[in-house]
């Protein structure tokens, strides 16, 4: 049966790690509930109750939607190999937006000052609950190598065209939600 733990622990820090893809989880009290998959290389744990991820640019924007309107995350990590384990991390969302002065230091402090083609936002996750569970229905799968597709796709298009993309599909949700993408970033 799951386990509740009011932080992260160091097993849990360590079997984060190990995993090569996570899933992201959020909804607003109605409407469509966002379900998607995330590499773990863009995901930093911070402390014992902060996590972030680099987010990139996508068809479509509902995380950040969903955070500006109910700030409800959800992130679960599944064993695919070794050990069965599922293990998710619930709390409260935020988006730090790009260009901004805490962007600026999270980007310097924990992912080297480097930012991969298409970087759209940092994804800020406050833990209060992590939850294990059992994973025993979860399937092995071999883990064969990173895509490369969206990194291709963000340099192909260069800064005008993505920031003109992110526009077009990253300012609303399919719900009709504002992501505040494009809001004035407040000092």
């Amino acid at each position: 049966m799951g386990k509740q733990f009011a932080h992260i622990e160091q097993t849990h820090r360590e079997f984060i790690e190990q995993q090569h893809i996570f899933f992201n989880a959020s909804a607003t009290s109605l409407g469509r509930v966002n379900v998607s998959p995330r590499d773990v290389a863009s995901l930093r744990i911070l402390d014992d109750r902060t996590v972030i991820y680099l987010d990139r640019t996508g068809s479509g924007n509902e995380t950040a939607a969903h955070l500006l309107a109910d700030g409800r995350l959800t992130l679960m990590f599944c064993a695919f190999s070794g050990r069965p384990l599922i293990l998710r991390l619930y709390g409260r969302g935020r988006i730090v937006k790009r260009h901004s002065a805490e962007y600026g230091n999270l980007l310097a402090a924990y992912y080297g000052s480097m930012e991969v083609p298409g970087a759209r936002q940092i994804v800020h996750l406050d833990v209060d609950l992590v939850l294990t569970s059992c994973g025993y229905n979860v399937p092995f799968y071999n883990y064969v190598g990173e895509r490369d597709h969206l990194t291709r796709w963000a340099e192909t298009k260069g800064d005008a065209a993505l920031e003109q993309y992110r526009r077009e599909k990253n300012s609303t949700s399919i719900d009709g939600l504002p992501t505040g993408m494009f809001e004035t970033i407040s000092s």
